[in-house]
């Protein structure tokens, strides 16, 4: 092993509140990257030193495991083993978000709320070097100027007054895909954001409050909405489907276009530490494990 985040999703299933419980004791971490450092007699698509990522229900809080190849997504060489570890969820969970529900054009618009979480931030970047615009709503004031040099077109505070200033701020433009990771209040104020017949995408619920859709936005409006569980789309993908969405990723990860930033690395042997400081809010980056060359 190279690399190992820890996301949230890995921090609700050590409480055991995460769907797919795993039967203690078990290995915590959905995501991460490593070395190949042996091959099996019958692998062939494989080479020794070929930097991979991980599945996501093996346990990738590990120094070493033994995996069948297939499995294993080959990352290109020039792309860093700390980025490759955080890949598979939030930047690929970004990349379907965009191409997943709206068929988006250059110029287009899209609102989120939590712009500033991992995900909201691969949102940004994609966006940004596909041509689309975003509205990335954020409840901190100081958070303003750095997604913003992070390739945000637009960021406002997320008050009751939304929407008049998405629509001030944007000329009316039409939005046709809103993407919530907070749910309640917050996702209400996105969705009146919406043009007609727009679509909102929950793939969060980050305030622990339902959806609350009112009948207007229904009857009237005529919303969609959408969910999405990166995990459960990646175990349906073929793996032609996989790659459709790794390769751009991987690309964009190559020129600095899509880069995760890390507030800090610890060894496994800190892991208590690691795991108290990434509970923590208002952090500037990811919480990662580093495991460095075997």
């Amino acid at each position: 092993m190279q690399a190992a985040p820890i996301n949230p999703a890995d921090l609700n299933a050590i409480e055991g509140k995460y769907p797919g419980k795993r039967e203690v004791p078990a290995v915590p971490g959905f995501e991460g990257s490593g070395i190949v450092s042996e091959l099996g007699e019958n692998v062939s698509k494989l080479t020794i030193g070929s930097l991979v990522i991980l599945p996501h229900d093996l346990g990738t809080w590990r120094e070493a495991c033994a995996i069948r190849a297939e499995q294993l997504v080959v990352v290109p060489s020039q792309v860093d083993p700390v980025q490759a570890a955080m890949l598979k969820i939030n930047p690929l969970t970004a990349w379907r978000l965009l191409h997943g529900y709206v068929d988006l054009k250059t110029g287009d618009w899209v609102i989120q709320n939590a712009a500033n979480s991992a995900a909201g931030r691969a949102v940004i970047q994609i966006a940004h070097a596909l041509g689309y615009k975003t509205v990335n709503v954020v409840r901190r004031e100081e958070l303003i100027d750095e997604l913003r040099a992070d390739g945000g077109d637009l960021v406002l505070i997320d008050t009751e007054n939304l929407r008049n200033e998405v629509k001030n701020a944007t000329g009316g433009a039409p939005i046709h895909l809103g993407l919530n990771a907070v749910g309640g209040e917050s996702a209400l104020r996105l969705m009146n954001c919406l043009a007609a017949s727009g679509t909102l995408v929950t793939f969060g619920a980050m305030s622990l409050q339902p959806l609350k859709i009112p009948n207007g936005l229904l009857i009237f409006k005529d919303l969609r909405f959408r969910g999405i569980w990166i995990n459960k789309w990646y175990d349906n993908a073929t793996p032609a489907e996989r790659m459709a969405a790794f390769n751009p990723i991987f690309e964009m990860a190559r020129r600095d276009l899509l880069q995760t930033k890390v507030e800090k690395s610890y060894s496994l042997n800190e892991i208590k530490a690691a795991v108290e400081h990434a509970a923590h809010a208002q952090r500037r980056g990811k919480i990662i494990f580093e495991f460095g060359t075997r």
